[in-house]
């Protein structure tokens, strides 16, 4: 590249970087408040506060049979994968995804699927709750 022309090729070069670098910003600032709005609509679908979830998942051993989105250490391979829940039209292939049927099914999912490898765990209604909330969040 000719002498001359190496200012402009830096100018331009720094100018596209700072447009990148502001079209990332507003990328992460969209995806953030996407997030933030996903949240809210699952805490106020719910009734259960997500960031209860990760210890209740361990808790009650979730993490052992599932895969859950966030939660280290959930690489479960014998229950269905929890990620993307609220796109399932069916919860275990039995329920309707609905709010309430996700709580039922987790408090209790002898109840309706007697067959279910998924044991009772004695898991609270709120409990399941916050487990729903987070499902729904992720």
């Amino acid at each position: 590249m000719p002498e001359a022309l190496a200012p402009a090729f830096h100018r331009a070069a720094g100018i596209a970087a700072a447009v990148l670098a502001g079209l990332a910003a507003l990328i992460i600032t969209n995806m953030v408040r996407d997030h933030e709005t996903t949240v809210a609509a699952a805490v106020a679908l719910t009734g259960g506060d997500p960031a209860r979830a990760p210890a209740l998942f361990r808790r009650y051993g979730c993490t052992g049979c599932h895969t859950i989105p966030g939660v280290p250490g959930a690489d479960g391979q014998t229950g269905a994968p929890l990620t993307g829940l609220s796109k399932h039209v069916y919860i275990a292939g039995v329920l309707q995804n609905r709010p309430d049927n996700l709580v039922a099914w987790i408090v209790s999912p002898q109840s309706f699927l007697p067959q279910t490898a998924m044991p009772n765990t004695g898991i609270s209604e709120q409990e399941a709750r916050d487990l729903a909330a987070y499902l729904y969040s992720h």
